[in-house]
């Protein structure tokens, strides 16, 4: 089915049922699989022949994995990150068995005899992790696959220094255990000056001369926009595969894949010295026409938006006001013609006028924040799907 949005007014060519459900729904969320198939090649081409995986944690970062991963798998993909064993599960049904995926917080206890045999590879990353998996191989009597993660700086997860070395001190530890990557991941890869990534890499290049030889998987979005040194034998790309900037200050090379539309609830003129929404945190200062939007933090639209938001009409900015609420948001539309929305109308919250990078740095977040806090109440519209 294709949908056209032309304007953020009129949402055309959508068959009657689909247009029924979308009108029953307070925002409508449009999912460019299209774009989404080009920003891995894009990023494939771009560091070949370094191979190039798919992260699709979260729920493909809330936009639906049983969508988002057959695309990538079309567009040529065979290695996926997820965060959780139960994500890998449920992944598994809908790409196809010669893709390999891969489960970055590694295993809780127990639970290591159900990733083994469903084929799903864990990242160790710690001696605990990795001997509670060579222990399971050596009780089926064969080798079982992994990644290996080094904390090369970033504290979070990985084999510390100290690990590090026991494990180089008695390399029996990995018995049973097929190393496919060794891993970490950069801090800072969003941030090509800071020094962070260079200071990562020699940590990474002086562990790999400890160790066996192995392959490496080393860049996040951000390293794949880096010199060929961070690129190793596989990537990662995350967010960049979604639309977001994989650099910051620095133009966004990636197709947008998200589009996001409120609907109006209910038009109102108020004049001078009224207070708007929870708390008042907001007082006209003069005579002034509001617009509610069915959208709220229940939907993901961040509460920190509050008063420093906006929406858009066509090319108009509509400045949030007041705080935004659970179901709904407020709108300042005097800059539009008396009449111009209506109960039903659309306005844009993301789109061609406003990034997911726009919204975060209004919410003093992230566009990671941003993407995988949209809900589950909008309707969702997948468009250019070479698989439907």
């Amino acid at each position: 089915m294709s949908v056209i949005f032309a304007d953020t007014r009129t949402l055309e060519s959508v068959d009657t049922s689909d247009n029924q459900q979308a009108l029953a729904a307070g925002g409508v969320l449009t999912i460019d699989l299209g774009a989404l198939r080009a920003n891995y090649k894009h990023v494939a081409d771009a560091i070949a022949p370094t191979r190039t995986a798919a992260v699709v944690k979260a729920d493909a970062y809330g936009l639906g994995a049983d969508k988002v991963a057959p695309q990538f798998y079309a567009a040529g993909c065979r290695d996926f990150f997820v965060a959780h064993l139960g994500e890998a599960l449920n992944l598994q049904p809908y790409i196809g068995k010669d893709a390999t995926i891969y489960i970055l917080n590694g295993l809780q206890p127990q639970t290591e005899q159900l990733c083994a045999a469903h084929n799903i590879v864990p990242v160790l990353n710690s001696l605990e992790q990795l001997s509670n998996w060579a222990a399971l191989a050596k009780s089926q009597n064969r080798t079982l696959p992994a990644l290996l993660q080094l904390d090369t700086g970033m504290s979070r997860l990985g084999l510390s220094e100290q690990e590090l070395q026991t494990l180089v001190a008695d390399l029996s530890l990995l018995d049973g255990v097929d190393v496919k990557f060794i891993i970490s991941h950069l801090a800072s890869g969003d941030n090509v000056q800071s020094p962070q990534n260079k200071a990562q890499l020699e940590r990474m290049q002086a562990a790999l001369k400890l160790l066996p030889q192995h392959a490496v998987a080393f860049s996040n979005s951000g390293g794949t926009f880096m010199d060929r040194s961070y690129h190793y034998d596989l990537a990662r790309p995350g967010i960049a595969l979604y639309g977001g900037a994989p650099q910051e200050n620095q133009p966004n090379p990636m197709q947008p894949v998200v589009s996001l539309q409120a609907r109006v609830i209910q038009c109102r003129t108020v004049p001078a010295k009224t207070l708007v929404g929870y708390g008042g945190s907001y007082e006209t200062q003069a005579e002034t026409r509001i617009a509610t939007i069915a959208v709220g933090y229940a939907d993901g639209w961040l509460r920190h938006l509050s008063n420093k938001g906006c929406a858009y009409y066509g090319d108009v900015r509509l400045p949030i006001i007041g705080r935004v609420s659970m179901d709904s948001i407020t709108l300042d539309v005097s800059a539009l013609p008396e009449g111009a929305l209506k109960l039903g109308s659309l306005v844009e919250l993301i789109g061609p006028h406003q990034t997911l990078e726009h919204v975060a740095q209004d919410a003093g977040t992230i566009a990671y924040e941003v993407l995988t806090s949209l809900g589950n109440r909008y309707h969702r519209i997948y468009i250019n799907d070479i698989l439907a």
